[in-house]
Order: C-alpha cells, then sequence, then structure tokens
C-alpha cells in the first residue's frame, strides 16, 4: 500500500501537470519581470480559483515581493507558495487532527453536499479509517431518498466492520438520524457517523429537512453535531461554491470534504473554497480506496502541485 505521501502526489497528477507544471514553465530559470505578471495571472484563472481569489493573490504577492526583494522568478514562486498556504490555512489556525474525537460522550458527524459529490462514499471511509483508529462507529443511512445510498452505505459497513442504522427508501431522514444517536448512546460508542441526501441547492423545502435532521440529532444529544462536513466535489469549480453557501446558510458547517481531486487539472478551486467559505478543509479524496481519503494539509498538497522549487 503506497504512503500518505505517494497517494497524494499520484492523486494529483492531472493538476500538477495542469496547473504546477505551467507555473513551474512560466518561473523556472528566468529572472522575474514585470510581463511574468500577465502569464501568471492568466494560469491562475484557468486553474479556477477564480478573479476574486486571484486579484487578492497577486496582491499579497506583489505586496509580499515589495519586501522580500525576490529577484529570480524561482524566488517569486517560493514567496507564491507562502501566500498560497496562508490562504488555504483559514478557519483552522491550529490545524487540528481531524480523526481526534474532542468530546466525552458519543460524536456525530454529519456528511451534506448535493448528489455526487460523493458524500456517502466519504462516511464509509471515514468509518472505515476511524475503526482502524480503535474507535467505535455507527453509520446512519440518512439519504433515504436514494435506495442506491443505502445499499452503499451498507457495502461499506461490512468493509468497515460497523452496524449501519437504516429504515425503508422514502422514510424520514430525521428518524433514521434519530436512531443513529440513540444506538451510539446506548451501546457507549464513540462516533456517529450520518450521511444525509443529496439536497438540491434551487429547492428551500430539502433544506428545511436538513435543519429537521439537526434539531432531532440535538434532542437526543444536545452537543451534536459535532462536526458538519461539507463535501464537494472539485470537479464542479465555481459551480460547487454556489451549492456550498446554501448549506453554510442552512445548517453550521464546519469543515469541507473536498473528493475528486484526481480528477481534474484545475485544483486551484481549493483556494476559492478556503477564501469563500472561510472554512478549513479537513479532507481531500484522491481516489477510490479508503486510504485516498487524506488529511488535508496545506504545504503537503502545495508540493504535490507545484513540486519541489529546486532541482
Amino acid at each position: 500500500m503506497a504512503g500518505f505521501w505517494e497517494r497524494l502526489k499520484n492523486g494529483m497528477t492531472r493538476t500538477r501537470s495542469g496547473f504546477g507544471d505551467r507555473i513551474r514553465g512560466l518561473v523556472m530559470g528566468r529572472e522575474w519581470s514585470e510581463d511574468l505578471w500577465d502569464e501568471l495571472e492568466a494560469i491562475l484563472y484557468e486553474a479556477d480559483l477564480g478573479p476574486e481569489v486571484v486579484e487578492i493573490l497577486l496582491g499579497r504577492l506583489r505586496s509580499r515581493l515589495r519586501h522580500e526583494r525576490a529577484r529570480t522568478a524561482e524566488e517569486v514562486l517560493t514567496v507564491l507558495r507562502t501566500v498560497m498556504a496562508e490562504m488555504l490555512a483559514v478557519g483552522d489556525t491550529e490545524r487540528r487532527d481531524p480523526y481526534q474525537l474532542t468530546s466525552d460522550g458519543p460524536e456525530v458527524w454529519m456528511l451534506v453536499g448535493v448528489n455526487g459529490t460523493g458524500k456517502t462514499t466519504t462516511a464509509g471511509k471515514l468509518a472505515r479509517q476511524m475503526s482502524q483508529r480503535g474507535h467505535r462507529v455507527v453509520l446512519g443511512a440518512g439519504d433515504t431518498f436514494r435506495a442506491a445510498a443505502i445499499e452503499q452505505l451498507q457495502e461499506w459497513g461490512i468493509r468497515a466492520g460497523v452496524e449501519v442504522v437504516h429504515q425503508s427508501p422514502g422514510a424520514d431522514p430525521a428518524a433514521v438520524a434519530f436512531d443513529t444517536v440513540r444506538a451510539a448512546g446506548a451501546r457507549h460508542l464513540d462516533l456517529a457517523l450520518i450521511d444525509t441526501a443529496g439536497r438540491l441547492h434551487n429547492k428551500a423545502h430539502l433544506m428545511e429537512e436538513l435543519k429537521k435532521v439537526v434539531r432531532v440529532i440535538r434532542r437526543e444529544n444536545p452537543g451534536a453535531p459535532h462536526e458538519v462536513l461539507l463535501v464537494i466535489d472539485a470537479t464542479t469549480g465555481q459551480n460547487g461554491l454556489t451549492q456550498a453557501a446554501v448549506f453554510t446558510e442552512a445548517v453550521q458547517v464546519t469543515g469541507i470534504v473536498l473528493t475528486k481531486l484526481d480528477g481534474t487539472a484545475k485544483g486551484g478551486v481549493a483556494l476559492a473554497i478556503a477564501h469563500h467559505l472561510q472554512l478549513p478543509i479537513r479532507f481531500v479524496g484522491v481516489g477510490e480506496s479508503a486510504d485516498d481519503l487524506l488529511v488535508f494539509d496545506p504545504d503537503s498538497y502545495l508540493q504535490a502541485i507545484l513540486g519541489e522549487l529546486h532541482g
């Protein structure tokens, strides 16, 4: 099994070739000059950062360069990577271990997001990873509107060796969430992981149902949910931000899971997400296996994209 760094680097191959290599090709072996700004700006736009983030990033880079006295393009790239890392670290200055449970009783984690982002798969991967770390876990199949989601989560439950609380398709999602939290408490488990429906961002009543799930969970466990992870598909780019904004208004999202990074050459969307949502990216998905869900670290992420600056 490949180690953490190999999985991250291999998963980011498309982004490195589409984004990182272009930046490296722009700067390597060259003196920095004013005419390179336009080329850099074009690369950043095409990497899916969005106009606002590009403007902020370039503004901070210009400001830093006035103080750093960087002359070679490689020195400029070093400063650029520092500025990017600072933008990616927003919302979680301590960069705590996202696998660490912080409450005394059973913790409750919810996964939210639109259809197709990988919520159910992420819930299953987290269940397996947390179980491997010695935590006692139960899964809740709260996406009752999609029969395949229940079956998919049951398959992950078998792989992870954990129970999956579920009802028949079409059942009340809040009832499933309640049963899951109650089971975690009654059995003195460490973590309840609850999948939710892929709620369409243009259907207001579905957002209300999500709020109902949170209210019902809190009746059984007043401190819950302890983590609400918004799952975003990296391949959707700026469209994912529109969806994300609706979820952050409906529930108190605490962190982001950025999936399918192995399927995009526009890895700059991570910077756009961090800036616009002001939320920490907890995990990134770079493949299909459970081990391909990785803890997000800004420095490692940028190194996987940009590679080593020298040599």
